[in-house]
């Protein structure tokens, strides 16, 4: 029975069926059944055989039809198999949620495959793993269920002390869309470029120094060491994701064409036409708004020089491309980020946050702006990054999980043997953000 110190009264609650083990640790105050992949049964029962709290069964069909309230935590690609396989064991009057960063193929799977007389409120936290869960947004979505089924599901996710956000299922998918899917590819396209020219970034002398420089390097690095599914369920089977990715790659291409071409003028109306339109004209009250980040914090996080001597330093001048074409998408899609920030991850709010510093700090964009125009120092970076923007692009329109897959594994192997250390800087990075968030 789940424990009695939560507010609300749970009566005949009994047990919850999760496939995933941050979750199984995060809900250690209730009655768990649980199951993976039957392969892995003996593994999981022998790990948690002395966890009174947690009962490892064989299958979905088994903890199924015994569960008051069950979560799929499988990738975006699998849940509709997945529910198809276990959905019509679903026990009589049983509360049903996912944890997919895409709602859309998620809710099709319940609403096809589940017992009518079953409620569905679904769940996401917006954030990464190794993330404080306390205080970042966590979106609920009742989708068909009871008021009393919904305040069950917030109790029990309630453990997380994260802050509740409600969304429909389709609101969901627009925000992740605007919020993670091109920041996503922006890290995606540093990483397949760095790869494509064979360097490691913080190794190239005074070429990537500085608090931006850091945010790429350590955000592109924490985004390589994860599962790869992460990234393509959200952005393949996110319909709202499609034309933002495929405008970013567009931004890339076209902003670094006209650089190539020497089109001062045209590239500054542009920029310029961008940069009004995402942070507001200056002197007006938006623009007066305390920045999201402060330069020197970011400073504090290089790869550059051993962790006793980290510091600030300035490397080469850079036109920033992949800041230039992120915010120059936002303005083709009419997208403002501030309008999502109850929504917004750890991850988009740095990349949010350092795009403003470029885009804010006197002299920056246009020192951007002639370096893209008169040095020639990134052109080989810049133009396997746009070219890297429009295979991430292709293999979005064509669905292709197959080659997003193999695009991913072939570079995550480059910059695996460096991954260690990194992650833990670019951790250290996010966590002194958000205490900087709060203070």
């Amino acid at each position: 029975m789940i424990s009695s110190s939560f507010h609300v009264p749970i009566q005949n609650f009994g047990r919850i069926w999760l496939a995933n083990r941050w979750v199984l640790f995060l809900l250690f105050l209730f009655r768990v059944m649980a199951c993976d992949r039957e392969e892995k049964f003996e593994e999981l029962a022998k790990e948690f055989a002395d966890n009174t709290n947690i009962q490892i069964l064989r299958n979905g069909h088994l903890v199924s039809r015994a569960s008051n309230y069950i979560i799929y935590s499988v990738e975006a690609a699998a849940i509709g198999r997945v529910v198809e396989q276990f959905g019509p064991s679903t026990r009589l009057g049983a509360i049903v949620g996912g944890q997919t960063s895409c709602k859309d193929p998620e809710i099709k799977a319940f609403e096809s495959y589940l017992p009518s007389d079953v409620d569905i409120v679904s769940c996401h936290s917006l954030h990464g793993p190794n993330v404080d869960p306390r205080g970042q947004p966590l979106v609920l979505i009742k989708h068909r269920a009871s008021d009393e089924s919904f305040q069950k599901v917030e109790s029990v996710l309630s453990c997380l002390n994260s802050t509740h956000v409600y969304l429909t299922a389709k609101e969901h998918d627009r925000i992740t869309a605007d919020t993670q899917a091109v920041t996503h590819a922006a890290f995606l396209s540093m990483g397949k470029a760095w790869h494509a020219n064979r360097q490691f970034p913080w190794e190239e002398g005074s070429r990537y120094i500085g608090g931006i420089e850091n945010v790429k390097i350590n955000l592109m690095l924490r985004i390589y060491a994860q599962k790869w599914h992460v990234y393509a369920g959200l952005a393949i089977l996110n319909p709202e994701a499609h034309k933002q990715i495929g405008q970013f790659a567009r931004s890339s291409t076209e902003l670094f064409y006209l650089m190539l071409e020497g089109r001062s003028d045209e590239l500054r109306e542009r920029v310029y036409k961008a940069k009004e339109k995402v942070f507001g004209a200056e002197g007006s009250p938006k623009w007066a708004e305390r920045p999201l980040l402060k330069e020197e914090l970011l400073d504090r996080f290089s790869l550059n020089k051993p962790s006793g001597e980290r510091g600030g330093g300035r490397g080469l001048p850079n036109n920033h491309l992949s800041l230039l074409a992120m915010v120059d998408c936002w303005s083709a899609l009419g997208i403002v980020p501030y309008d999502h920030m109850i929504c917004s991850t750890p991850l988009f709010r740095l990349w949010l946050g350092v795009a403003e510093h470029l885009f804010r700090t006197p002299g920056l964009l246009d020192e951007c702006l002639r370096v893209g125009i008169e040095d020639k120092s990134f052109r080989r970076d810049d133009l396997q990054f746009a070219i890297a923007a429009a295979g991430w692009a292709e293999c979005v329109s064509l669905r292709q999980f197959d080659t997003w897959r193999e695009r991913f594994a072939v570079t995550q192997k480059f910059f695996e043997p460096r991954f260690k250390g990194a992650v833990e800087v670019g951790q250290a990075m996010i966590k002194a953000v958000l205490e900087s968030e709060k203070e």
